[in-house]
């Protein structure tokens, strides 16, 4: 891919934050009307908890919260989480206590880049992970990127690959057979890619970070994802 391309790419991607963004700030969704399958939609679905990427609340993962709820599922988001700045830790345990409170079970957490790294902690936890079927993760920096080093933001940091809390969630390497790693052809964020060892790693020929959120390729891959779950598949 020549530098024009990466170029076009990075500029679409963040015409896409920029719009979503706004998007979600003024016309404001209440995630309730997620929370019961759409009328007419299959029975039996499994419940889904989406967890967006830092500085993004549930608002900018509508296009797969809408899809998902069309196709039967339940829909959860976590709004104490806002615009996820905290620590993956701290995350993890707001969304724990939301999993707990709602006594949801056979869960599938479908999350975005930071996400994705909560997802895998939560499954970690003991007290939670039973409730925790499978994680679908997008572009989700599992083995962290190389450019958080150059930040000195604590928040942006913590993606380094050097991060402790990255360290011991690559080394819990038995978790990884729960987990899709969805992932584009070109990240301008994770240049290192998602691909995940034992994970069921999914590379498409999507560009960018944040818009492949909205592409009916990773919406049908997300679909597939859990129906491989439910049929007890990998």
């Amino acid at each position: 891919m020549n530098l024009f391309s990466r170029g076009w790419a990075w500029t679409l991607d963040y015409a896409y934050v920029a719009f979503w963004q706004a998007h979600g700030f003024l016309l404001r969704s209440d995630p309730e009307q997620y929370r019961t399958p759409a009328p007419g939609a299959p029975e039996g679905k499994a419940p889904v908890l989406l967890l967006p990427g830092i500085y993004e609340t549930w608002q900018f993962m509508r296009p797969i919260a809408h899809h998902l709820h069309q196709a039967g599922h339940a829909v959860h988001v976590v709004q104490r989480m806002g615009y996820n700045r905290g620590t993956i830790e701290d995350m993890a345990h707001l969304a724990a206590e939301h999993l707990k409170q709602h006594e949801l079970t056979d869960v599938v957490i479908v999350a975005h880049s930071k996400g994705g790294l909560i997802g895998k902690f939560l499954l970690t936890m003991s007290g939670v992970a039973p409730r925790v079927d499978r994680l679908v993760a997008i572009n989700t920096p599992f083995s962290g990127s190389i450019y958080a080093a150059f930040f000195l933001l604590p928040s942006i940091r913590a993606f380094s690959p050097f991060d402790r809390t990255l360290q011991r969630l690559r080394a819990e390497f038995s978790l990884n057979a729960r987990i899709t790693s969805i992932y584009s052809r070109f990240d301008p964020h994770i240049p290192g890619g998602s691909f995940v060892d034992g994970a069921r790693n999914v590379q498409l020929d999507t560009m960018g970070h944040f818009r492949p959120i909205a592409d009916k390729r990773v919406l049908q891959e997300i679909e597939q994802a859990i129906a491989a779950g439910d049929a007890g598949t990998a």
